[in-house]
């Protein structure tokens, strides 16, 4: 119950607590855009951003006190050290490039989208320093909230299967909030009243589908790393692979047949049919391999075993 609690505390937090200290934080942006010129930029920004990031710098905050709340230790939370870390972060990354070059390859050679190759090798530059930054910081994020915290407290909490499930329903759904713009002026309850408008890509079947399962199976995939491995290290390796692609793939190519988006993807790839059955016979691979170990399995394994005698106390 006290581990339930606890993320049910941290969810709240995140996003209820985003929303109310987003129109404080945008105050502070507008403020400091007309005390220091370097800071212009803040008074452009858009609202929903100022939204965005308080989710995120809520999100970050709020693990240390999650994991002291929820008794979880930093090993049951993913990050146990180990001496091969940099192989299985190395391996991940490679896993993930190759998983996500396949749907993006056969949607441009089926003629999906085409190539879209930019003016100055400046710009190509940019961009690759800017999906190598992405990749590094969005993995780094989301595996230590997904599959460390979400993930680790479920699993101590209940079974591993429905750790799993829910978890990976989770991570799927939180990237369906659509970027909403509020209108007028920003007042205390604004981000309160632009939250439910963020909502509103779940009632949006085209785009939950089959976008949903190709998140939730790669949620799958990352959540079976973690129990095989014993720590985060191949998942954030294998997730940040699929984010460089997931902005590369956008930024070299532009739509051509918009009506078979649905099948090839749109920029966002893993949105289309292919990216789902590619990532699909990632799961079948990894499993069929056995790509993890006995000896890693079976550590997974003893850490579940543990965490049930464990629930039994308090």
């Amino acid at each position: 119950m006290r581990l339930m609690a606890a993320l049910g505390l941290y969810i709240f937090t995140v996003f209820i607590g985003g929303a109310m200290l987003a129109p404080w934080l945008h105050a502070f942006g507008q403020w400091g855009a007309e005390q220091f010129s370097p800071l212009e930029g803040l008074a452009y920004q858009p609202f929903h951003r100022y939204v965005n990031r308080c989710f995120m710098v809520l999100a970050v905050v709020g693990l240390w006190p999650v994991v002291k709340l929820a008794q979880l230790s930093w090993k049951e939370a993913g990050w146990e050290s180990s001496p091969d870390r940099w192989r299985r972060l190395l391996t991940g990354i490679l896993v993930g490039f190759i998983t996500l070059a396949i749907p993006a390859l056969i949607c441009v050679l089926s003629g999906g989208r085409d190539l879209l190759m930019p003016d100055s090798w400046g710009i190509i530059a940019k961009h690759f320093a800017n999906a190598i930054g992405a990749a590094v910081l969005v993995s780094l994020l989301e595996e230590a909230v997904f599959r460390g915290v979400v993930f680790g407290v479920l699993r101590k909490a209940g079974s591993f299967a429905l750790a799993v499930g829910i978890s990976s329903g989770i991570y799927a759904l939180v990237h369906f909030f659509e970027r909403s713009r509020h209108e007028g002026e920003v007042v205390w309850s604004s981000g309160l009243a632009l939250f439910p408008k963020m909502l509103r890509g779940f009632a949006e079947w085209e785009m939950i589908i089959p976008g949903f399962f190709s998140l939730t199976v790669a949620g799958i995939i990352l959540a079976l790393a973690v129990r095989a491995t014993g720590n985060l290290y191949f998942s954030i390796g294998l997730h940040a692979g699929w984010i460089f692609w997931l902005k590369t793939f956008k930024f070299f190519t532009q739509g051509k047949n918009e009506s078979h988006a649905w099948v090839w993807g749109t920029g966002k790839l893993i949105d289309g049919w292919v990216a789902f059955v590619v990532l699909l016979g990632t799961l079948w691979w990894l499993r069929k391999k056995e790509f993890f170990s006995a000896q890693t399995r079976e550590q997974g394994e003893q850490l579940e075993a543990q965490s049930s005698s464990d629930r039994g106390v308090g």
